[in-house]
């Protein structure tokens, strides 16, 4: 087991909704139950690999990187390689996030982000996780440092695998040779999928006699499927390799926010 994720736990929880959160391993959800039914991937059951379990933020980008690298106002940086030959996922799901305030229902995380060779320009992120009987609403931010910065955001979650998921998606990115989102947009392909699409509605997934309906102000959702044991349902605020396709700038002293609700009917 990975000694971040045997760090305590922070436990929310309202009537039959409980949500684990392992700050340590960062800053992610470590298991979510509704009416005592899991519905996350455990650390357990993914060899503990830090980008296969539970449901974690992605920042300052989402997706891969090709090659790891990317123009910034005039400047050529190159993130560290760690999914084959490109960098994946931002930096916060391998850090430790910062506990700030919480309560029985809700938890306020934090995060300084580096300024060194896993991402040059610095910067800081936030999270609030809230749960109410039914619903859990997370909110995630990156606020630029001293140095302006390109920024995609979004969530990971690792659901088990779910018998039916409820998903119309208007457009989506064609991946090229090297599995990597580039323009223009096409229409949505037949599953499985392991491509980011442009989707406006919620999304419904079917597990074990319980429904769960997925919302987000993110218009970009990747949905990885092609595993017999799990299924991700990602909103971002770009798609993969976004660096590259044109992402939000931030100034310096801006912030990039968004939220995503889980919500069980």
């Amino acid at each position: 087991m990975n000694p971040a994720a045997r760090a305590p736990l922070i436990t929310i929880a309202s009537g039959p909704l409980s949500v684990d959160i392992a700050a340590a391993a960062g800053g992610r959800v470590a298991q979510i139950r509704y009416g005592g039914a899991e519905w996350l991937i455990g650390d357990s059951e993914q060899n503990a690999a830090p980008i296969a379990w539970g449901s974690y933020p992605m920042l300052p980008w989402a997706g891969r990187i090709r090659h790891g690298r990317f123009d910034f106002r005039g400047h050529r940086h190159q993130l560290p390689l760690d999914h084959g030959d490109h960098a994946i996922h931002g930096v916060g799901y391998k850090m430790p996030w910062q506990v700030g305030q919480i309560s029985p229902q809700h938890a306020e995380l934090s995060l300084e982000l580096p300024c060194d060779a896993r991402w040059p320009l610095g910067g800081t992120a936030r999270q609030r996780l809230e749960v109410g009987d039914d619903r859990l609403r997370m909110e995630l931010s990156v606020t630029a440092g001293a140095h302006a910065m390109p920024v995609v955001i979004g969530w990971h979650p690792w659901f088990r695998k779910p018998e039916r998921i409820e998903f119309t998606p208007t457009q989506a990115y064609p991946r090229d040779p090297e599995g990597i989102a580039t323009l223009p947009l096409v229409p949505p392909p037949p599953g499985p999928w392991d491509d980011c699409f442009i989707n406006r509605d919620p999304v419904i997934i079917h597990r074990g006699g319980q429904a769960v309906r997925l919302t987000s102000d993110c218009t970009h959702w990747v949905v990885y499927d092609e595993l017999d044991a799990a299924t991700c349902v990602e909103p971002q605020s770009g798609p993969p390799d976004g660096f590259n396709l044109g992402p939000t700038q931030l100034a310096p002293g801006a912030t990039s926010s968004a939220w995503f609700v889980m919500e069980w009917m």
